[in-house]
C-alpha cells in the first residue's frame, strides 16, 4: 500500500544513513544526543535539575542508540544461517503475529503491530526465531512501513535463495493515532510478494487465510 504524499515517499529499500553512520562509537554517540536531547527540554522550559528530569538526556540517549535505533548498526544483523530441507518439507511455512515495534521516521513517533512472513521450502529452511530476529533487526531504526516490508522480505530472499517469499504487516502509527487526525482506530497493511505468491493468486489466499487462523493455548484463544 504506497502513499501519494510526497512526505511519505519510500524511494528505496535501503534505510538513508550518511558513509560516516558508524565512524563513532555508541559512547560518543550516547554523549552527543545526550547534549541534544538536553538542549530540547530545555527549550521547553523543563527543571533539568528537578529529581525526574536529571537522567532523562541520557535515558533517552542510551535508549536511541541501544534499543530503538540499534537496527541502524549493521554489525548488529542477525545471524541467518539455513539448514539443508533434509525432510522435504514443500508446502508453505508460515511465521505470523510477529511483534512489530518500530519508530515512524517522519515525526519519531513509535509504529506497532504485526508482521506475517511466509516462504515455500525449497532446498534451504531457515529457524523459526530467525524470521522474528530479521523484523526486529530491521523494525530497530527510524522506518516506514513500505520500506520495512520490504527489508524483511529481501533478506529472507537472500537468506534462503528463494522469490518465494510472503511479507505482510498490519501496524498502528502514533503519527496517526495520538497527533494530528488522532485518529485511534486506523492501522497501515502493507504486503511484498515474491515468485510464486506474486504469481498465483491461489497462494496469496492461502497465504491470507493462514494468518487468520486462531492458535490456542488450552482453552484461550490467541489471534
Amino acid at each position: 500500500m504506497k502513499s501519494h504524499d510526497p512526505d511519505h515517499t519510500s524511494s528505496s529499500v535501503h534505510t538513508p544513513v550518511r558513509p560516516d553512520a558508524f565512524l563513532l562509537s555508541d559512547d560518543e554517540k550516547i554523549a552527543r544526543i545526550e547534549a541534544h536531547v538536553r538542549g530540547i527540554l530545555d527549550t521547553l522550559g523543563m527543571d533539568l535539575e528537578d529529581d525526574s528530569l536529571r537522567g532523562t538526556p541520557k535515558r533517552v540517549a542510551k535508549m536511541f542508540v541501544k534499543e530503538t535505533f540499534g537496527g541502524l548498526h549493521p554489525d548488529k544483523a542477525p545471524d541467518l544461517n539455513t539448514f539443508e530441507n533434509n525432510y522435504h518439507y514443500g508446502e508453505m511455512l508460515v511465521e505470523k503475529n510477529i511483534v512489530v515495534y518500530s519508530t515512524c521516521e517522519h515525526h519519531l513517533m513509535p509504529i506497532v503491530g504485526r508482521a506475517h512472513i511466509a516462504y515455500l521450502s525449497k532446498d534451504r529452511v531457515i529457524g523459526l526465531s530467525k524470521m522474528n530476529r530479521i523484523v526486529d533487526f530491521y523494525a530497530k531504526r527510524p522506518q516506514v512501513q513500505e520500506r520495512l516490508t520490504r527489508q524483511i522480505a529481501e533478506s529472507l530472499t537472500k537468506a534462503l535463495g528463494t522469490d518465494d517469499v510472503a511479507v505482510m504487516i498490519d501496524a498502528k502509527h502514533l503519527c496517526v493515532n495520538a497527533r494530528g487526525i488522532r485518529d485511534v482506530h486506523s492501522s497501515t497493511v502493507t504486503a511484498e510478494y515474491g515468485g510464486r505468491f506474486l504469481a498465483e493468486e491461489g497462494l496469496r489466499t492461502e497465504f491470507l487465510a493462514y494468518i487468520q487462523t486462531q492458535t490456542t493455548f488450552g482453552d484461550s484463544p490467541h489471534t
